[in-house]
């Protein structure tokens, strides 16, 4: 029998500082007792310290999504969500079978407006909330040292069986995540398949959750994360993964300060990540990867998002890859109009919430978002399951195989693989037809 694969997403690196086959008995207690630490300290200084409970911050602004939505999509608020107000967008009537879509990071509920109308058009009720921690969506803490508990994977999930149930619902008829997205997805499909039996994950398809250490079949990782950033800091020039930039009080900093202003933050970004970028073209799935400096050597051929300079902070990462006013002017995919959206939510909401995540898969020894998976060591995820994804996406090629390789381990019901050229990290969003057609598609089958 072989060691079960842990579970990746396209916001996710392999787990290694703390391999799941190497985990001592010693070490788990040590990490579920810190989760439950955790809580406890929480509860002793009376609960969160900033807790947003109120919209009033988003008076001042223009309707959520302004004129860029779709005919026929629309914002919500539903309160009384496991602690939330949820912020969603919706498309067709309610009553008829529900559609539940998940954002990754850095996007919102919005990132999936473009393939609403179609789902909303085959006979569905479609909704997609900003998740707790991101865009208008308030009743979380928003300080950095926030209690993690209630940005864990299972009070994610919770959040959207509170949602299901707030719009009247037992069941969806499908959940459908992207990037960190599909890890809600996942879990949700894992823990409820009787209300989640249909699974979509766009830009990766995940696996099983991480394992505890089989009897006889015990494992090292080849390297650590700490030998990793060793080896990164060796490159010429020196550089670092995304994943600890993002975790560091630096990263929560750095974006409240964005020099060039937010809307050319979404533009950058979203070009480098994006189908027409120039380093994303005939890429090919990284290798394996048997030691820190290989590994070092291997990442570095991706784009500068995932490996940064060392110097430099995601704002001046950014600032070095804005693309020219004549692309700008073109897009039509992304108009400006759309990208001041994510600028004008980003600069209303912030980061720290949408970070959290980061920092408590990175931050600690052994981290409480691992601890908590383990309680699902050895699940298969057995409803009918595919996977969407860009042809030029970095993000679902960081593992040998690439994304072609998803679905021969952690699945029972695996339907298969979606590529969908001309487009990045955000097939969704780059071509919506082709996506929206995969996802109708995918609704029709048995």
């Amino acid at each position: 029998m072989k060691d079960l694969p842990v579970l990746r997403s396209a916001s996710l690196d392999q787990m290694r500082d703390v391999t799941t086959s190497g985990l001592s008995r010693r070490g788990f207690l040590m990490g579920t007792s810190a989760v439950g630490g955790l809580a406890l300290a929480a509860a002793a200084r009376g609960g969160a310290q900033g807790i947003i409970t109120t919209t009033a911050q988003f008076a001042k602004l223009a309707s959520y999504g302004g004129n860029t939505l779709p005919t026929g999509v629309r914002p919500r608020l539903v309160p009384n969500v496991n602690g939330l107000t949820v912020n969603m967008l919706e498309a067709g009537t309610q009553g008829q079978p529900l559609v539940l879509l998940i954002h990754g990071f850095p996007n919102l509920g919005y990132s999936w407006r473009k393939v609403m109308p179609a789902l909303a058009g085959a006979g569905h009720y479609v909704v997609a909330p900003d998740c707790r921690g991101f865009g208008r969506t308030v009743g979380w803490d928003n300080s950095w040292d926030a209690d993690p508990t209630p940005f864990l994977m299972m009070n994610m999930v919770r959040d959207q069986i509170a949602l299901v149930y707030a719009l009247g619902y037992r069941k969806t008829a499908m959940v459908v995540g992207h990037d960190q997205g599909q890890l809600i997805a996942v879990y949700a499909a894992i823990i409820r398949p009787d209300m989640f039996p249909r699974l979509t994950t766009v830009s990766s398809a995940g696996g099983t959750p991480p394992s505890f250490p089989f009897a006889g079949e015990e494992r090292r990782p080849a390297y650590t994360n700490a030998e990793l950033d060793a080896e990164y800091a060796k490159l010429d020039p020196p550089r670092r993964g995304y994943q600890d930039y993002w975790a560091s009080k630096q990263a929560d900093e750095d974006m409240k300060h964005v020099p060039q202003g937010m809307s050319d933050f979404f533009r950058a970004f979203y070009y480098m990540k994006g189908g027409e970028f120039p380093g994303n073209q005939n890429l090919t799935p990284l290798r394996p990867m048997p030691n820190a400096k290989e590994a070092a050597e291997e990442n570095a051929r991706m784009p500068e998002y995932y490996v940064m300079r060392r110097d430099r902070g995601m704002p001046a990462t950014m600032a070095a890859y804005m693309p020219s006013t004549e692309y700008v002017a073109n897009c039509k995919w992304f108009t400006q109009a759309e990208c001041d959206v994510y600028g004008q939510e980003y600069t209303a909401s912030g980061w720290t919430g949408a970070l959290h995540e980061y920092r408590h898969r990175r931050n600690n020894a052994f981290p409480p978002t691992l601890a908590e998976q383990l309680t699902f060591s050895g699940r298969t995820i057995d409803v009918p399951a595919q996977l969407i994804a860009g042809v030029q996406d970095w993000g679902a090629n960081r593992i040998p195989g690439g994304a072609l390789g998803a679905g021969k381990t952690g699945f029972t019901n695996f339907k298969g693989v979606r590529m969908v050229d001309g487009a990045g990290h955000w097939p969704h969003e780059e071509q919506p037809e082709i996506v929206s057609q995969h996802l109708v598609n995918f609704l029709k089958t048995g």
